[in-house]
């Protein structure tokens, strides 16, 4: 997995509320176990039309969209099915983030466990950075993990909450495997002063 580092980037903006798993991934796609091409059926059907043409006036189909690795969302981002498909996807595209005012539980989950970081805002920030960027499309936010800060186009900054554990793995860069990995001389120093257990019953 890689660092999640302090990103500055422009916002793309899908402003709707209760965008759930299917819309961010059809399952008809989530026959595979493999994380290619999933950026290429993120939002399939509202990004395609019936014959597969990309459609000019979805966002992610324009270059501010294509350019942009935030993604600006509804309240309740990421309900329905619990699909891991669905951050996978996301990141494959190129997104790092996900900016709302709430995200389902098992999606959240997901998320981090995949280094794409759910960021909730309260209401009154969100309403300001959507019209910052109905205002100038090309208004950019700034990311910061360590400090659980992110820095709206007017220069004001707002803390959002991250589970302890997930944060540290995604500034390190690691899964929950990398993570055991980490404390495998610790592991053995305490496997070393355990004393051997006899079996009695044999």
């Amino acid at each position: 997995m890689e660092k999640f580092e302090p990103l500055t980037s422009r916002i793309a903006v899908l402003a709707s509320d209760n965008i759930d798993t299917d819309q961010i991934i059809p399952a008809r796609f989530l026959k595979t176990t493999s994380k290619a091409g999933l950026g290429d059926q993120l939002f399939f059907d509202w990004r395609y039309d019936a014959d597969g043409n990309p459609r000019p006036e979805f966002l992610l189909n324009k270059p501010e969209g294509r350019a942009a690795q935030v993604l600006l969302a509804g309240d309740n981002f990421g309900c329905g099915s619990s699909r891991e498909h669905a951050p996978w996807a996301l990141l494959q595209y190129g997104f790092r983030a996900v900016i709302s005012t709430s995200f389902a539980d098992i999606f959240r989950g997901n998320a981090l466990k995949n280094s794409l970081l759910p960021i909730a805002i309260p209401s009154v920030a969100h309403k300001a950075l959507l019209q910052a960027a109905a205002t100038d499309p090309a208004a950019t936010v700034t990311v910061d993990l360590a400090t659980q800060t992110l820095q709206l186009p007017d220069g004001s900054s707002v803390e959002f909450p991250i589970d302890p554990f997930a944060k540290h793995c995604m500034l390190e860069g690691i899964d929950e495997l990398g993570y055991i990995l980490q404390q495998d001389a610790a592991i053995a120093a305490y496997e070393s002063q355990r004393p051997l257990t006899v079996n009695t019953l044999g």
